[in-house]
């Protein structure tokens, strides 16, 4: 890895330093050190590392997962996923709904759903867009904040264009 410098006034700054110390800090709070530990681990200022974490904050709170299907601009839904800083996205298009539900037995149906059930439910938020019936059955299964988009009447047989600009003010409101 090459060194990258740059000269600030009579000053000769090495880049990488600084961005090894900023990783450092950021694994450390990640680990679920304080930030006053973290700033005499790396003797630095305590307010520095409250910078440097408000500096990349995407968002405060809780985790948020979006789960929906059929969606017919999933692409389009996933890009505002990622621009929101959305944890977990499970979208599907009809076609990949059937072909999911096609490729795996009965048993191995189940089990795939309680391992969707169990990794949905550590996140506080769950945005679902479908229909009332499905909004209601994850409701009940999670037992927790959910957030419904009815996109249609049960049983929806074909992808469902969601308006992009409804969806990213649901999610704006939620961060």
């Amino acid at each position: 890895m090459d060194i990258e410098y740059i000269r600030v006034g009579e000053k000769l700054i090495n880049i990488n330093k600084i961005e090894d110390k900023v990783r450092k800090l950021l694994n450390l709070r990640a680990q679920g050190y304080s930030q006053k530990e973290v700033s005499n681990k790396l003797e630095i200022d305590r307010t520095f590392v409250s910078r440097v974490e408000s500096m990349g904050e995407v968002r405060k709170g809780g985790g948020i997962a979006v789960i929906g299907f059929p969606i017919k601009n999933k692409d389009e839904l996933l890009k505002i996923c990622d621009n929101y800083g959305v944890e977990y996205c499970f979208l599907m298009t009809d076609q990949e709904r059937w072909t999911w539900l096609k490729n795996k037995s009965g048993e191995m149906l189940i089990n795939r759903i309680m391992e969707l059930v169990y990794e949905v439910r550590v996140y506080d938020i769950v945005v679902v867009l479908g229909s009332n019936y499905r909004i209601n059955l994850i409701k009940a299964l999670l037992n927790k904040e959910v957030i419904g988009l009815k996109i249609g009447e049960s049983p929806i047989e074909k992808d469902v264009y969601v308006s992009s600009e409804k969806f990213a003010k649901v999610l704006d409101d939620l961060v």
